[in-house]
């Protein structure tokens, strides 16, 4: 059900919602958030919840600036007062959304992408880092899906890994997950994968005792899309061109959000095989064309 409360230790809970949003108590009344939700709607119900409990929103830790993770922010920290706090470079996100979907479209974002899922409300966010954080907490890089995502591992050894695995059905569905750097992707997947913690709280896929079997799941995902992309690159070929291919191979359909996601990911795909010397990159009657090595 969505926006159940769930409790899974003494201390830390989670509200079920299409991002999961984390809740830790401080104290008797004192609570902070581990995101906020999609929208002001999230926002207004996990108001409800703390009224119910006769909590006091302190803090909301933001793992990343996706628009489904900081879209309550606005609202509960006008109706609470709460400080917000962001990693990185998604502080800068986080305070000024309109970097999300230029930054995926690559240029000036039409209407088309001005929405909710892509662009959340502004809010005063401060720089996350360990000495912010209540006694206890640990602060986790979670790099890759994202430029500098962060989890958490809190006091009583729940660990929330915001976007840095999807759940099997997801993948399933999707096929196509979104990740900003696909290296440090894999090199963060590899480290979530030999982590041990009473419960493990991911953003998209049900909480779990044992995490590695999911997290091999998302490695095994990345290296079939890394080789249907090199399969598609026998003979030169342009961006666009290999995209329309997977989105036909995968049977995706297009759309405006769905190719600044997936073309944005395609593109990281590219940089890493480029990088990592399977595929070569040339330029040829002015198009830039893509070829296996």
């Amino acid at each position: 059900m969505l926006y159940e409360l769930i409790q899974v230790s003494q201390q830390c809970y989670y509200i079920q919602s299409p991002a999961k949003i984390g809740l830790v108590k401080l104290g008797e009344t004192e609570v902070c958030l581990i995101d906020s939700g999609n929208d002001k709607d999230a926002g207004r119900k996990v108001r409800q919840l703390l009224d119910a409990n006769g909590w006091r929103l302190t803090a909301i830790y933001n793992t990343h600036s996706n628009a489904d993770h900081i879209g309550g922010n606005r609202y509960l920290q006008a109706q609470t007062g709460c400080s917000i706090y962001a990693p990185g470079i998604e502080c800068d996100f986080t305070r000024h959304p309109i970097l999300e979907p230029a930054f995926l479209y690559g240029g000036c974002p039409g209407s088309e992408l001005r929405h909710k899922f892509l662009m959340a409300q502004e809010s005063d966010a401060q720089p996350l880092t360990q000495e912010v954080l209540p006694q206890g907490f640990e602060l986790i890089p979670l790099p890759g899906h994202f430029f500098d995502m962060a989890g958490f591992r809190t006091p009583d050894d729940v660990i929330f890994l915001a976007d840095c695995l999807s759940s099997r059905e997801t993948l399933d569905k999707y096929q196509i997950g979104f990740i900003y750097d696909v290296a440090a992707y894999l090199e963060t997947l590899e480290r979530v994968k030999r982590m041990t913690a009473r419960c493990f709280i991911p953003s998209h896929a049900e909480a779990t005792a044992e995490i590695a079997p999911l997290a091999q799941y998302n490695i095994d995902k990345v290296w079939e899309i890394a080789g249907n992309i090199l399969s598609l690159c026998a003979e030169p070929v342009c961006f666009e061109h290999i995209l329309q291919k997977l989105f036909d191979r995968y049977q995706l359909v297009m759309n405006f959000e769905q190719y600044v996601l997936v073309g944005s990911t395609v593109r990281s795909y590219l940089t890493w095989l480029k990088d990592t010397g399977k595929l070569a990159a040339r330029f040829e009657k002015n198009l830039l064309l893509w070829q296996r090595v």
